[in-house]
């Protein structure tokens, strides 16, 4: 019986002191304690203070952000490629931490700008007044318009890229907006072209009716009123005086007897 009484271990806890037949060793202190004293807190282990703060001997392994009033810290470096410095996340691009060598590629692409700019301009063979409005209908210009237009013209989305042609419509005075980027199938005639854009201009559009005033689709350089009946592709083709795909066109109000639009450059200022 004596060498039964003698199985188990008492609690090492001193208020405790509770025989338990399955005693729990603290992997700490490495003391015995009873299934109620078993964890570290509530034998007030003399190791778990160390134990809780070794994480802080750790931190010297996390890496500080260099913007200013940022607080931030990552487990791994976050290397900014152009000055070298460590950011958190939140501010690892250029723009977010105001990278010091940003400032070094703006006037490189002020001068790219300017020499495609000084390119275009000398192609034209215009005077200086009229050289801004060469540039625009070049060639040139309108091939490097048309990727900004193919980004944000409205037309008919079912059209195929290879049947659209893309201008910037300028409107006709007096509507809300200058002018708005568009796309039409190369087949259409001139008079649906106006008919499609006057839609998405949300103009008045009484060209189906015997009215004072038409709208009519006219010419940036000559101010011609483009025949009706004619395609928008027999204009793109066309070798003398040519519509640019990318280049610009004017919507406007004309009588019927006008084929000329009169004073082209003051849509253009």
């Amino acid at each position: 019986m004596m060498a039964e009484l003698d199985i188990g271990q008492h609690c090492q806890v001193e208020h405790c002191r509770q025989r338990d037949f399955l005693p729990f060793v603290c992997d700490v202190c490495s003391g015995v304690f009873c299934l109620e004293h078993r964890s570290r807190e509530s034998h007030s282990c003399p190791e778990a203070t160390g134990i809780r703060e070794k994480p802080k001997s750790d931190a010297h392994s996390s890496y500080p952000c260099s913007f200013k009033n940022c607080a931030e810290r990552e487990l791994v470096p976050v290397l900014c490629p152009h000055c070298e410095k460590n950011f958190c996340l939140r501010h690892r691009h250029q723009s977010d931490h105001e990278c010091e060598k940003l400032e070094i590629l703006k006037p490189r692409m002020a001068a790219t700008q300017k020499l495609v700019k000084d390119i275009i301009e000398s192609k034209t063979g215009q005077t200086t007044s009229k050289r801004r409005k060469g540039a625009k209908n070049s060639e040139t210009a309108a091939k490097v318009a048309l990727m900004k237009l193919k980004l944000h013209a409205d037309g008919d989305k079912s059209l195929p890229q290879t049947e659209r042609t893309y201008f910037q419509v300028f409107l006709p005075k007096g509507s809300t907006e200058k002018s708005k980027p568009m796309f039409f199938c190369h087949r259409w005639s001139i008079g649906k072209v106006i008919d499609f854009a006057a839609s998405l201009a949300s103009l008045k559009n009484d060209n189906n009716r015997l009215t004072a005033k038409k709208l009519r689709l006219c010419h940036v350089n000559s101010g011609e009123a483009l025949p009706l009946d004619q395609t928008l592709e027999t204009w793109v083709a066309k070798e003398d005086c040519p519509l640019y795909n990318g280049g610009n066109i004017i919507l406007e109000y004309l009588n019927d007897e006008e084929q000329f639009l009169k004073d082209v450059d003051s849509y253009f200022e």
